[in-house]
């Protein structure tokens, strides 16, 4: 069997993007590239369910949709945990001041 360039090629890359996705590669890159391969899955999730439940099948599109948002919330509760705090300090704040804001 004769093969070309381009056929060693296409193999290295799919043997790289295997180690890549499994995290063998390094501790670094396998655990930024695995955070951001789980954003994007979440994320996709969540189109999906959104797509599924316009497409007119509700019970599997919010499943995989609730499904996407929970994972997507875990995925960024680094974010989100913070973002939480720095709203409830601020509410307090604007208490203190006598700004009730509703």
């Amino acid at each position: 069997m004769r093969t070309n360039r381009s056929n060693g090629f296409a193999v290295i890359l799919i043997a790289l993007g295997a180690l890549i996705l499994l995290g063998k590669l390094s501790p670094l890159l396998g655990s930024v590239l695995g955070g951001l391969f789980g954003i994007l899955f979440a994320v996709l999730m969540v189109a999906l369910g959104y797509y599924g439940i316009r497409r007119g099948n509700a019970f599997f599109g919010w499943l995989v949709l609730i499904f996407g948002v929970l994972s997507l919330i875990s995925k960024l509760a680094w974010l989100i945990v913070p973002a939480i705090g720095i709203g409830i300090i601020v509410y307090g704040v604007s208490l203190l001041r006598g700004n009730h804001g509703y």
